[in-house]
């Protein structure tokens, strides 16, 4: 359950990110740039900590919490750079 719960968050916060960019755009050209890198580097701090958190405090092995560290973390960050690239 909460992989799937990250999974929506990280699916929902590029939106915020963009539309933020978006919204700056007019006095920041490279805006939408920015974002999409900002929220990358947001969301890889959220899914280390995720990673850190599963291992250390849940006991899960790092064997055992990679596949879904990568899950976690690159299914919102394609996900943001297709949004970027494609309808922006």
């Amino acid at each position: 359950m909460r992989t799937v719960l990250f999974l929506a968050a990280g699916l929902l916060l590029p939106a915020a990110f963009l539309i933020l960019a978006r919204l700056f755009s007019a006095n920041y050209p490279s805006g939408k740039y920015a974002a999409t890198v900002a929220f990358i580097v947001f969301w890889l701090l959220i899914s280390a900590f995720d990673f850190w958190v599963g291992v250390s405090k849940a006991g899960y092995t790092v064997a055992d919490e990679l596949p879904i560290f990568l899950l976690i973390f690159a299914i919102p960050a394609a996900a943001a750079v297709i949004l970027k690239w494609r309808f922006l």
